[in-house]
């Protein structure tokens, strides 16, 4: 095993928080592999080993953050994502590949999903905006974690204003998701864009409040002053 890697494990070992690791499950519907660490301790030694990380080659940042993933502990996907904000510095288009193998491959809960797509994979797709196509064939995906990474991927960018029209194309694909995970992150998208764009966002709830799930819809509304929310909520009669 590798060095970083072991030494890595060894900390969090020794970080287990015993409040932390009894009430960690009941964010999560399905069962999830934790070793009980609080996110700002995990955030602390990522930090500390992306230092001896950070002058490697990219190869091998990939190579370790693959045996992170492999364990399926969800506080070593967590070191992955805190180092995923520096990836932008040596990303390249052809990366998108690795990025997606990863979610496929590894990724089972919102929290692993969120921590890595909102920023490393959102960085991505801000450098290389040609690529938010692929989204779109993320979100038809019978993955329900690549189909809410489709979604909340654009969380950042879309909060900034950006990419409004594939918000709204993502929104369509998946408009009538069966999974309220994938309903939350569609939801939390349009919520994200509705900040710079009120608007539009809120013409395109109105217009499809009748067969949009309610999960999606509150979520999506959520930031709207009180009058409008009135009227997304209303269903026509």
């Amino acid at each position: 095993m590798n060095l970083i890697i072991q030494n890595i494990r060894k900390e969090l070992l020794e970080n287990i928080d015993e409040k932390t690791k009894n009430t960690f499950q009941r964010f999560f519907k399905d069962k999830v592999k934790c070793y009980g660490i609080k996110t700002a301790t995990v955030g602390s030694i990522a930090k500390k080993y992306w230092k001896e990380v950070k002058d490697k080659n990219k190869k091998e940042i990939f190579e370790l953050c693959e045996e992170l993933y492999k364990s399926d502990y969800t506080e070593e996907a967590f070191v992955v994502s805190f180092w995923g904000g520096n990836f932008i510095d040596f990303v390249e288009e052809k990366d998108l590949v690795t990025y997606e193998k990863w979610i496929s491959k590894y990724i089972n809960n919102w929290a692993k999903c969120d921590g890595f797509c909102n920023h490393t994979v959102g960085d991505y797709i801000t450098k290389y905006p040609e690529k938010v196509k692929e989204l779109k064939r993320w979100a038809a995906s019978p993955n329900r974690w690549m189909r809410r990474a489709a979604a909340v991927t654009l969380i950042v960018p879309a909060k900034r204003g950006d990419f409004l029209k594939e918000v709204f194309e993502i929104s369509d694909i998946l408009l009538l998701d069966e999974e309220d995970i994938v309903q939350k992150g569609y939801g939390w998208l349009l919520k994200e864009a509705s900040r710079q764009h009120q608007e539009e966002v809120f013409n395109y709830v109105v217009g499809n409040k009748d067969k949009m799930p309610r999960t999606a819809l509150r979520y999506a509304i959520e930031k709207m002053p009180k009058e409008l929310k009135v009227i997304a909520m209303k269903k026509t009669q």
